[in-house]
């Protein structure tokens, strides 16, 4: 699909496929990026090529993009993370976590990024395309951590009842990626009853900085051209 469509940016999470695939990608002449949480994975990245490195904070939301460790205790926020691992690559640094208005851009360019990676602040966009449990949590919830309960590997989001009641990073949760298999029953029910309580919120820890506004919107104020 890659070598069809050549965009002009492929970006990576859990470190890269096989060297044979990401040189494959690179023919094509895309920019290749992947997501780091330590400053041991931005090192590792960029002797595999990358053309830049997206420094993931604990606090961003969804996966964490941890692939040589996977002790979450090892995991620091954005701002520690973004001027270590600036002064240990020589690519670019793009921030991620935390981000969701313009004083967060700001913050990461200070800290040496060159750019800032944004994503949960766009889930209450219109374009949007999250469910009505989703939404509604990200208007009313206080709370994330991270979890494995969904999928088998580290994720932050809104807690609900299945993290409250299991415990965020749980032993029981099966292997990734098959997680979410064993409690999609409990989930099509919650959700057809308008619930969230076993369903994967996914969220950053600055959610509730978040708000309703269109994409093309959010883009400029993010960008200081508000």
């Amino acid at each position: 699909m890659v070598e069809d469509l050549r965009p002009d940016v492929v970006s990576f999470h859990f470190g890269l496929p096989a060297p044979a695939l990401v040189e494959r990608v690179k023919r094509t002449g895309a920019k290749v990026l992947s997501s780091a949480t330590t400053v041991a994975e931005a090192q590792w990245l960029e002797a595999r090529g990358v053309d830049a490195v997206i420094a993931m904070g604990v606090e961003a939301g969804g996966h964490r993009g941890n692939f040589l460790t996977h002790d979450m205790a090892a995991q620091v926020g954005t701002f520690a993370l973004v001027p270590r691992i600036v002064d240990a690559v020589s690519v670019p640094v793009i921030a991620a976590g935390g981000i969701a208005d313009r004083r967060g851009v700001l913050a990461a360019f200070a800290l040496g990024a060159q750019a800032a990676q944004v994503g949960t602040a766009y889930l209450l966009t219109p374009e949007a395309n999250i469910s009505a449990v989703h939404r509604q949590a990200l208007t009313s919830a206080e709370t994330t951590a991270v979890t494995n309960l969904f999928t088998g590997r580290p994720a932050r989001g809104v807690v609900n009842r299945l993290m409250a009641e299991l415990g965020p990073l749980s032993d029981l949760a099966p292997a990734f990626p098959t997680a979410g298999g064993a409690i999609a029953p409990l989930r099509k029910a919650a959700e057809a009853a308008g619930r969230g309580d076993f369903s994967p919120l996914w969220a950053g820890q600055a959610f509730r900085l978040a708000r309703p506004m269109s994409s093309a919107d959010l883009t400029r104020m993010l960008a200081g051209v508000a």
